[in-house]
């Protein structure tokens, strides 16, 4: 359908000079006969700001806790590094084989196809896509337990502390899902800019509520221990629980930093000029910065009011639930922010889908055909009961998921650990190498295989502190039971 539309576009574009039809036409149309992206650096910064400020950013200072005032900010900053380096040689293979001049990549398995081919695009697609699957179904539990500190703020604040104020996770799950089906959608990446916007203000607002938080605790006169190795062995952990800990702080530092899953589809919003490639850059550079900033922030001032006994979310940690109208607050951006989130990540799998079955079906009226609905205040919409009824089970498929396997952030854990290093690092270096075609054992080309290497390990060690989690979880899983 996209070959059509591409060769339509170009046969009218070729009418007569000054042809009322095609003059409008083409100057609606980009290079590849698809409507004019209209994105900039400002937009794709929002996007980034989206995908990488997630929740975890609330898990920081347990992970500052494991490693200490030392190895803690300095994995932050080396992982910032490595991050904006790989995105940066990502960028540059949206269009192959010129970055500015070449074909379009749309995805990213396109880009792995159109610079590596072979069995590495599968490979690709199925890192990618798990990953994705399984951030949409942990951003469907992380959203519900934000909003079960809602309402368990409000009664601890009202019937104090000692209340176990239990409250099932599962309504609030529906709760998501019913957005996510709206919202679904939104047919492409290209309509979700001000969705992103609004969930990059909210990942701003309860970062800073949970920076004011520990600041006011370490201002009035909280002594949290802390230490520069972090929990200590024999009084926090044992030896064992140290090494596990350890490696899944790793983990969490690591893949709070990756987007590089959206990177493509981002890139893809952008307009062509200045070129895309160059536009992404600066927006991966402002992304990464601002996130930094915040991780660092989040990160040492949830440590020095916590000290070792950091709990996983410092929101809804001990001593955190008054002033309860900032909690509630903090709480309610945090399920924005995953409402928008969600669809940044999702958006790839349902243009995935929806491309293939075009293909596969291109005769198909249920799938292809496109219904116009005027709506009050809005404008016209087009309907395709295809992407309404496949996108709706798919949030209907997450939402259950989520419900059955509360656990999930562990699972989801383990995906980003076997995801990280080839996603973000290996497919990127890969591809560098092949576009450059770098001499093999040049300083160059060694420096980055050590680079791909040490990203391997800390992600073979963040799978095995994931898998210990995952067991840890196991032993105490009961389904549908409320929290306590």
């Amino acid at each position: 359908m996209d070959r059509e539309m591409q060769n339509s576009s170009l046969y009218i574009s070729r009418g007569p000079e000054g042809s009322e039809s095609g003059g409008i036409i083409s100057k609606n149309l980009d290079d590849d006969g698809r409507p004019k992206r209209t994105g900039t650096w400002i937009t794709a910064s929002a996007h980034i700001i989206t995908a990488v400020i997630g929740s975890g950013v609330l898990s920081l200072a347990w992970a500052i806790a494991q490693l200490g005032w030392v190895v803690g900010p300095l994995v932050l900053v080396v992982f910032s590094f490595i991050t904006f380096f790989t995105s940066t040689l990502l960028a540059d293979s949206y269009r192959s084989p010129d970055p500015i001049t070449g074909n379009r990549n749309y995805t990213y398995m396109d880009a792995v196809r159109a610079n590596l081919g072979g069995r590495k695009v599968q490979l690709c697609g199925l890192a990618q896509y798990v990953n994705l699957i399984g951030i949409t179904v942990g951003y469907t539990i992380t959203a519900s337990i934000s909003m079960v500190a809602v309402r368990r703020s409000n009664c601890f604040h009202k019937h104090g502390h000692a209340v176990k104020c239990q409250t099932s996770n599962n309504p609030y799950m529906i709760i998501f899902a019913c957005i996510q089906i709206m919202l679904s959608q939104i047919p492409n990446f290209h309509k979700l800019s001000w969705l992103s916007i609004l969930a990059a203000v909210m990942s701003f607002a309860y970062a800073s509520i949970g920076l004011g938080l520990s600041l006011a605790k370490v201002i009035g006169g909280a002594h949290a221990r802390t230490s520069l190795t972090g929990v200590t062995v024999g009084v926090d952990v044992s030896a064992q629980q140290k090494v596990w800990r350890t490696f899944q702080a790793l983990g969490d530092i690591a893949f709070a930093y990756a987007y590089s899953t959206v990177l493509i589809e981002i890139q893809d919003t952008l307009k062509s000029s200045p070129p895309e490639n160059k536009a992404m850059k600066r927006a991966s550079f402002v992304g990464i910065l601002t996130t930094t900033t915040f991780y660092i922030l989040c990160g040492c001032l949830g440590y020095a009011a916590f000290g070792n006994d950091a709990p996983g979310n410092f929101l809804t940690g001990f001593g955190f639930y008054e002033p309860f109208v900032l909690i509630d607050i903090a709480n309610v951006c945090i399920a924005i922010h995953l409402i928008g989130a969600y669809q940044v990540f999702c958006q790839p799998i349902f243009s995935f889908v929806e491309s293939r079955c075009h293909r596969r079906w291109p005769d198909s009226k249920f799938i292809t055909s496109e219904h116009a609905i005027n709506i009050p205040f809005y404008g016209v919409y087009y309907l395709n009961l295809f992407r309404l009824v496949w996108r709706t089970l798919y949030v209907i498929v997450t939402a259950v998921l989520a419900m059955i396997l509360p656990f999930f952030n562990d699972f989801l854990a383990l995906l980003g650990a076997i995801s990280f290093w080839p996603l973000t690092v290996y497919f990127p270096v890969e591809m560098y190498m092949a576009r450059t075609k770098m001499p093999k054992f040049s300083f160059r080309w060694t420096s980055l295989k050590m680079l791909s290497w040490a990203c391997l390990a800390v992600s073979l060690v963040s799978a095995a502190g994931s898998v210990e989690g995952l067991i840890q979880a196991l032993k105490t899983y009961k389904p549908f039971k409320a929290q306590q």
